[in-house]
């Protein structure tokens, strides 16, 4: 019974632990300011180009998503089918966000703001800082926004691998940059750990 107790207590205490926490990550010194942590949609002379999955409650939508960086803190995001039939086109100015046109299944408030944050979180280049971690190699950056709390795993060479949104215990959101050619990622993976919402980008 003693045993029993225990496990049901430790099975307590680690269920609340705090995110860092159950992921191993270890404090290190930090200093609260602004920094730039995902440099990978900042050119303004570029036009970001891929090739787009996107599975949304068992829809599949398939095209072609352009990132234009307009100016700071202001990106335009547009998917279109490979024929070029719009999907969505939405633009972004710093905490702002307007639907310029959204295919009208999508056309929900719930689906509409899944789009406003995964893209909002994937296009933020600049975040302030509140606490920095360790995790083997890679150097963890937590930031705030909304009371949302992200993580920006950096690896050694300070590359962004991957954002984690979560809320104080667990992940919801992961957003995976498996493949970066200097300063584009040329794949990227957004899951959702708590919805049925995948995104897959490869650069064209």
């Amino acid at each position: 019974m003693r045993i029993l107790l225990s496990s049901i207590c430790l099975f307590l205490v680690w269920g609340c632990a705090s995110y860092p926490k159950k992921n191993n990550l270890e404090a290190r010194p930090t200093k609260s300011e602004y920094a730039t942590l995902n440099p990978y949609f900042s050119d303004t002379s570029k036009d970001y180009l891929y090739k787009a999955n996107l599975s949304l409650y068992k829809k599949e939508f398939s095209g072609l998503l352009i990132v234009k960086k307009l100016g700071a803190a202001h990106h335009r995001v547009a998917f279109t089918t490979e024929i070029g039939n719009k999907i969505f086109d939405l633009t972004f100015i710093d905490e702002d966000f307007k639907v310029n046109y959204i295919l009208n299944k999508m056309d929900r408030k719930p689906i509409i703001n899944l789009l406003k944050n995964d893209f909002g979180l994937l296009m933020k280049e600049r975040c302030q800082i509140r606490n920095t971690y360790g995790l083997n190699n890679d150097t963890v950056y937590e930031t705030e926004s909304q009371k949302k709390k992200f993580y920006y795993y950096l690896s050694e060479k300070g590359k962004l691998k991957k954002i984690v949104q979560s809320n104080r215990t667990k992940a919801q959101l992961t957003i995976l940059f498996p493949k970066v050619n200097g300063e584009q990622a040329d794949r990227i993976e957004v899951i959702h750990q708590d919805i049925d919402l995948t995104i897959s980008l490869k650069a064209i």
